[in-house]
């Protein structure tokens, strides 16, 4: 069983930083593929992060210079979240999903998803 548990989030001023942390159990984080994601009122679901498998670490372009995705001990990932403005407001989501041939991830929704934690800007 594979379970993940967002933690971290909050308000604050345009300009400001978050760290999202992400307790995961039941596996390890270099077995997986492990992300995080976020959802706007009224938009998609967007990856905002991943990493793991052959791809190694991606991050969406909205993102990029910004936010940062981490592991430590195997068992917590992080997302260091910088610069924040309003279109990071959302809910973000950890998720994790296994290798394809144990090297690659798939395209699509994932396995394994935490609960969310909400992530405001509130300028």
């Amino acid at each position: 069983q594979v379970q993940l548990a967002e933690s971290g989030g909050g308000s604050v001023q345009t300009g400001g930083s978050l760290r999202l942390s992400c307790a995961l159990s039941g596996t390890a984080i270099s077995r997986l593929c492990v992300g995080w994601f976020r959802q706007a009122p009224g938009k998609e679901r967007e990856e905002v992060a991943r990493m793991g498998g052959e791809v190694g670490i991606r991050y969406a372009a909205s993102v990029t210079g910004r936010f940062t995705i981490s592991e430590e001990n195997t068992n917590t990932l992080y997302l260091q979240m910088d610069s924040l403005s309003p279109e990071d407001t959302a809910m973000y989501y950890c998720a994790a999903d296994a290798l394809v041939w144990g090297k690659y991830c798939r395209t699509g929704d994932w396995n394994h998803w935490g609960r969310g934690t909400q992530v405001t800007d509130s300028s």
